[in-house]
């Protein structure tokens, strides 16, 4: 089995880690962390830096029980849900675990949602965690 997890660091990012690690236990599972970022410029330097941090630190959340962990940060100028399905595409995901951050229907509607992309147009099963 091949569980991804879209991780940007939040603490609900942080919680499908959790969930990952224990289907992955479940199942004998390797887990995919997938970062994903816009663009890649200079001015960009700081997040992608933050971004290779918040990856290490998934990849020796996994290593420390075991399990098989690969880590991905992705620039390649698509939004962030985008690179996530793309992802999950090209390497055969079998489950998908994204953190979802509480917003108001407004705020949804104006700047919408990576999670519910993922949601709609995932090819496998998508949990998410709050």
């Amino acid at each position: 089995m091949r569980i991804m997890v879209g991780y940007d660091g939040s603490n609900a990012a942080k919680d499908a880690l959790v969930l990952a690690k224990k289907h992955a236990k479940a199942f004998e599972a390797k887990v995919f962390v997938i970062s994903s970022l816009e663009r890649g410029n200079e001015d960009q330097l700081p997040k992608i830096d933050q971004a290779e941090r918040d990856l290490e630190y998934a990849k020796s959340f996994f290593e420390k029980d075991n399990i098989p962990c690969e880590t991905h940060l992705l620039i390649r100028g698509l939004s962030p849900g985008e690179d996530l399905i793309q992802f999950a595409n090209e390497n055969e995901i079998d489950e998908i675990i994204v953190g979802v951050k509480r917003r108001s229907n407004v705020g949804k509607l104006i700047f919408g949602s990576n999670a519910r992309y993922v949601i709609m147009e995932a090819n496998c099963p998508v949990v998410t965690v709050k």
